[in-house]
């Protein structure tokens, strides 16, 4: 199973400043993800030509499952988080992770009914202070909506802003969580064209199996946006126990 996770600056490349979506599709589609989880999408926004960024990712992917979430609003539209999915959700929650005096935040919660079982999975967009972060997955990951998903191997991935990479070792360490872009030195996604800042991350707990974990470093990801893709492969340990099992192994 193949996951990206992708601050996309509203379709605005990184250097350039021009609003170009298709780079943002054609980076994305060459992943060929089964699950896509995006940050500052616009909808009906005069930067991003009025454009419904949602619905334009719904349409071009395809997918069984899209699921937004608004939590900037400007004069017109706004933006937020975005989450497509080869696999039906069994359920979905949004929750806001908006500190009091601080920019809209929030987060998405769904259970992913994916070939190889169940997982819950989180997407989200933090903060710019560190206080902040901290209190938002503290209030995350002690949320009744999250906890009804404590039964399942979870992934937890964004935009975590975390500069200082102090997060693994708080709170998701806490709650038993690991984190896969690790070390920071190997998955530097910002600015994307010359990338000094860990800040898309992903984290784990439960029976899953990270096989792979990399950043987009195409000429276009570089280009298309100011962060870098972050593309994780996984499995669920269980179905990959029986598949070592049916080949024989």
């Amino acid at each position: 199973m193949r996951l990206l996770s992708y601050n996309i600056h509203k379709g605005i490349g990184g250097r350039d400043r021009r609003y170009r979506l298709e780079r943002v599709l054609s980076v994305i589609e060459s992943e060929n993800p089964d699950i896509i989880c995006l940050h500052e999408v616009d909808r009906n926004v005069k930067r991003s030509r009025f454009n419904n960024q949602p619905k334009i990712f719904a349409e071009y992917f395809n997918m069984t499952e899209s699921l937004f979430q608004l939590n900037v609003k400007l004069k017109t539209g706004g933006y937020g988080n975005l989450i497509l999915s080869r696999w039906p959700f069994i359920s979905q929650h949004q929750i806001s992770l908006t500190m009091k005096r601080r920019k809209s935040r929030g987060a998405q919660i769904a259970i992913v009914d994916s070939p190889e079982g169940a997982f819950q999975l989180v997407n989200f967009h933090l903060g710019l202070a560190e206080k902040e972060r901290h209190w938002q997955i503290n209030h995350l990951l002690t949320h009744r909506l999250f906890e009804e998903g404590n039964g399942y191997p979870t992934v937890v991935v964004g935009d975590t802003n975390d500069w200082r990479n102090t997060l693994a070792k708080a709170q998701f360490s806490q709650h038993d969580f690991q984190e896969v872009t690790h070390p920071p030195s190997k998955f530097r996604s910002f600015p994307a064209y010359m990338p000094v800042g860990t800040l898309d991350k992903a984290f784990i707990r439960g029976e899953i199996g990270v096989r792979n974990v990399k950043l987009s470093r195409s000429k276009l990801s570089r280009e298309a946006s100011d962060h870098l893709p972050l593309v994780v492969d996984f499995h669920l340990n269980h179905h990959a126990k029986d598949f070592i099992k049916k080949a024989g192994h």
